[in-house]
């Protein structure tokens, strides 16, 4: 019997969590028996689109099973239409997809979105703050594209859950360390960057966190930069290898860790397919703080004593 086939098209390969996406894909494929391709957009939507059509429209013999991809940009309505009509599942990650109730009624192939919840991830993010930040006082955000559901909806959730005491100056990353660098080192050159007495860094993810902490350090001279990289720095994504590992070491004061979805993705899409069933139209995955809102509490009154 012909193995399964499954291209997992995913962000970026510059990226930690996209990394773990990648590692856990792989993994999981091998305890499935399932053929897994990779491939990273680069953070271009427009090539993403462009390498799923050619996936799609290869000879019926080179085409994958399914496609598992964590979009750039939009959620990609006509390739997910075009990957349907020829039979091909259709998974996204990290989004919910409008079209998904639509094409399940028309085609047989599985299709469906598994995601964390990522106003929750900024709810507890903005929890963090709250705790880290017991006076109040202004935080370096630093966002995701502007173009994603996910940075959107993190910051939606940050917002309704911290203090008014607490303000936000925000600037625009492209999830990995060398975008949120090239953001802080820009604004770390204007005036008004020097008005702002920031007390707590906070990243959506824990590679831009340390972009962030390495254009401080080659940006700002003397005791202010000193001041700044001694404040508390948080993120998300909470890989073990790296952003739990960063907050272990301290680096980090905190992380939010949002579990892989390809794994889950993958299982939940070779049972399908061999079961000719459909899944649930989207699943959550849990996210936690690391370490605990209690635990963080308890290290910050520590920390002042």
């Amino acid at each position: 019997m012909k193995k399964l086939s499954v291209l997992v098209a995913l962000i970026t390969h510059d990226n930690d969590f996209q990394q773990e996406q990648a590692a856990v894909a792989e993994a999981t494929a091998r305890k499935l028996d399932v053929d897994v391709k990779i491939i990273y957009a680069g953070n271009d939507g427009v090539n993403q689109s462009l390498q799923l059509v050619q996936a799609i429209q290869v000879s019926p013999d080179l085409r994958p099973d399914a496609i598992i991809v964590e979009p750039v940009g939009t959620t990609m309505p006509q390739v997910a239409h075009a990957a349907a009509l020829a039979g091909i599942g259709w998974v996204v990650l990290n989004r919910t997809v409008e079209y998904a109730a639509e094409l399940r009624r028309k085609c047989s192939c599985p299709i469906f979105s598994i995601s964390s919840n990522n106003e929750t991830v900024g709810r507890i993010q903005g929890e963090q703050f709250n705790v880290l930040m017991p006076g109040g006082g202004n935080v370096l955000y630093v966002e995701g594209p502007s173009t994603s559901e996910a940075a959107r909806e993190r910051t939606m959730g940050m917002l309704s859950v911290k203090r008014p005491d607490i303000a936000v100056k925000s600037l625009k990353g492209d999830w990995t360390e060398t975008g949120a660098y090239n953001a802080v080192k820009s604004w770390l050159r204007l005036s008004t960057s020097k008005e702002l007495k920031i007390a707590v860094v906070g990243c959506q993810n824990d590679a831009m966190a340390l972009g962030t902490r390495r254009a401080i350090q080659e940006s700002v001279e003397g005791s202010e930069r000193e001041r700044l990289l001694n404040l508390p720095f948080t993120g998300c994504d909470g890989v073990p290898s790296k952003g739990q590992s960063y907050v272990n070491r301290g680096t980090l004061a905190a992380t939010v860790i949002t579990p892989p979805m390809t794994g889950q993705a993958l299982e939940m899409l070779t049972a399908a397919i061999r079961s000719k069933s459909q899944p649930a139209e989207h699943t959550f995955t849990l996210s936690t703080s690391y370490p605990s809102i209690n635990e963080l509490g308890e290290k910050r009154r520590s920390s002042t004593r």
